[in-house]
């Protein structure tokens, strides 16, 4: 990694933030400023303004910034003392309340404030703040900033939403508007058509088009119901975690969708997450909820009797939904829901067996994403930092995150470490997995927790005869079904392997005769009966919309039968456009050689056909 390009990034994108502000102050005079910090490709600024901004106000805003940037201004940096910086900001009710805050507290206290654009000191006592001028723009800063305003590369404003001031729907709703920044205009230009491209993919476009989920509103937001053409795709991925699960020892439980709350407050995800447990029933004394998460659930099963060492490791897979209230605002597609179906697994194992497990479940994940799936992917090794959000004894913290790290090593994984990312209970390892676009995803993870264990009193008799703790290992090889889904219908494009693919065959009858038709729906019912998932375009059009139509759709393999096909018992299966050869045209073959071919293909989960 270029740390030197990746600071003189970082630097230009921020410098953008203000030459942004810059141009709205002298467009707008009596706008109020909020925030304007960098964030991933880019930048943003929230600001107050009348009237408020469209869309159809970027471009001039943008051309103001030109001539900002044109203007070659430095970025001039000084400091301030706090109450003549109050004087100096009269006015700007956002960068006051800032100020008093560093007065009062030395800190500002809104989550989501980037320390860099407000000038604050990570010490408690706050006397000053930083100050950055370009032309007649000045602002709360720390910076880093260019040394002037002409060298910040390439640039474009992308759009507006609302935000509430420091992430409060209490607060003043302020307008957010983003742009991108990048060094050159050729990366520019790039990352502008990924944008094109990714816009294409967008799994909520394509999952209406190709008829695999829907919303409704008597329903409500962040619920999606699967069309029988989504279902499969998710019974196929489930089909797959739960095959790789079971290959490596796990029994799959069941387990109810409401809980007393009381669970909750055991495990100590009640006190730790009280905005995921609402309460939705009373029985006399009971509280009574939809559950959030799984794994409480089945250290109950695990406790329903006695366990020895010889039994151990003991290991519970399900895949079931979950629960949790999201905002209105924070739900997108299948992205992030309000019920989210987990292929949820946790393993009860004595500390010898720690490493071998973590050892099988990497295993998993290279079987699903190297060798199925064909994405690669980085891991990270989420730690905790030194804040009292953890549960449990330190020692046992340093012993789980020392043999997380041990195992990676081991298996040669490269990694990073994230402190503070930990859950409250345990370190986890995080797969990220990267699309065909570059896009990141995290999707896999396995967690270490020897917190639920003590909380619950579970226990098994050691060789010794002693009653001991076992170690819970947490585990999804997909994570959220809904959320993976959409990774994939935007990783392939809606054009999925075989073995995914909703409509793996279309059969394109070129007339409606009696003799055609009957063979093609005898041929129908053979691959069907091959465990293959055929449909019959049984259509007027011609041929050759068919097979368009069949591409549009983005089956696989079509076959044209026509009276040839029907006495020779031979086909020319066609692939997909853009799926092999040009032509998309495959050497003839029999019925029996076709499907023999296509059902080793749906057995192997190839990412490729095996005909092209």
């Amino acid at each position: 990694m270029d740390h030197a390009h990746d600071d003189q990034l970082f630097a230009m994108r921020h410098s953008l933030a203000h030459i942004m502000a810059t141009a709205i102050q002298e467009l707008y005079p009596s706008t109020k400023f909020g925030i304007g910090p960098v964030v991933e490709n880019g930048f943003y600024y929230d600001v107050d303004v009348e009237p408020r901004l469209t869309e159809e106000d970027l471009p001039k805003i943008e051309a103001k910034m030109k001539e900002v940037i044109k203007a070659n201004y430095p970025f001039e940096h000084s400091t301030m003392g706090l109450d003549e910086a109050l004087g100096f900001f009269k006015g700007q009710t956002y960068k006051i309340e800032l100020i008093n805050d560093l007065k009062n507290h030395g800190t500002t206290v809104a989550k989501d404030i980037d320390r860099s654009v407000i000038g604050a000191s990570d010490e408690a006592k706050v006397d000053e703040v930083g100050i950055y001028t370009d032309g007649p723009f000045t602002d709360l800063c720390r910076g880093p900033h260019v040394e002037s305003t002409s060298k910040v590369g390439a640039f474009k404003l992308m759009r507006l939403s609302g935000a509430y001031w420091r992430g409060d729907e209490k607060n003043a709703q302020l307008q957010r508007i983003y742009g991108v920044g990048f060094t050159t205009k050729d990366e520019l230009f790039k990352y502008l058509e990924l944008l094109k491209e990714a816009e294409k993919r967008d799994h909520r476009k394509l999952g209406k088009e190709m008829d695999l989920f829907v919303f409704s509103d008597l329903v409500g937001a962040g619920l999606p119901l699967f069309t029988p053409r989504g279902t499969v795709i998710r019974d196929e991925l489930n089909n797959f975690s739960q095959e790789l699960q079971g290959k490596g020892g796990y029994q799959r439980v069941a387990i109810p969708h409401m809980t007393k709350v009381e669970l909750y407050k055991t495990s100590g995800h009640y006190d730790k997450y009280p905005e995921r447990f609402s309460v939705t029933s009373f029985e006399s004394d009971d509280e009574f909820m939809m559950k959030p998460m799984n794994c409480p659930h089945h250290t109950q099963i695990y406790a329903s009797r006695p366990r020895s060492y010889r039994d151990m490791p003991i290991r519970y897979m399900e895949t079931t939904v979950v629960y949790r209230d999201e905002k209105a605002g924070e739900m997108m597609g299948l992205s992030r829901v309000r019920a989210a179906t987990q292929d949820d697994s946790h393993a009860f194992v004595r500390p010898d067996q720690i490493e071998s497990e973590f050892e099988s479940i990497f295993n998993m994940i290279k079987i699903m994403y190297t060798d199925v799936f064909d994405m690669p992917y980085r891991v990270r090794l989420a730690f905790r930092d030194d804040t009292d959000k953890y549960f449990g004894d330190i020692k046992l913290w340093n012993s789980a995150q020392a043999s997380i790290q041990k195992i990676a090593d081991k298996l040669g994984v490269k990694y990073t470490i994230e402190e503070g990312e930990a859950t409250f209970y345990g370190p986890k390892i995080e797969f990220v997995v990267k699309d065909a676009l570059g896009r990141e995803n995290q999707c896999g993870t396995i967690q270490l927790d020897f917190v639920q264990p003590e909380r619950f009193g579970l226990e098994y008799t050691d060789d010794k005869g002693q009653m001991v703790r076992p170690v819970m290992v947490h585990k999804a090889l997909l994570g959220s079904l809904e959320r993976f889904m959409a990774v994939m219908i935007e990783h392939y494009a809606g054009a999925f392997p075989l073995w995914l693919a909703p409509e793996q065959i279309r059969l394109a009858p070129i007339n409606d005769s009696k003799e055609i038709m009957d063979y093609t729906y005898e041929l129908k019912a053979k691959l069907t009966a091959a465990g293959l998932r055929a449909e019959v375009d049984s259509s007027v059009e011609s041929v050759g919309k068919k097979i368009r139509a069949a591409g549009l759709a983005k089956v696989p393999y079509t076959l044209i039968i026509g009276e040839q096909e029907r006495e020779s018992g031979k086909m020319k299966p066609r692939l997909r456009t853009g799926h092999a050869r040009s032509d998309d045209e495959i050497g003839e073959l029999s019925v029996e050689e076709f499907v023999a071919k296509l059902a080793q293909e749906v057995a192997d989960r190839s990412p490729k056909s095996l005909l092209s």
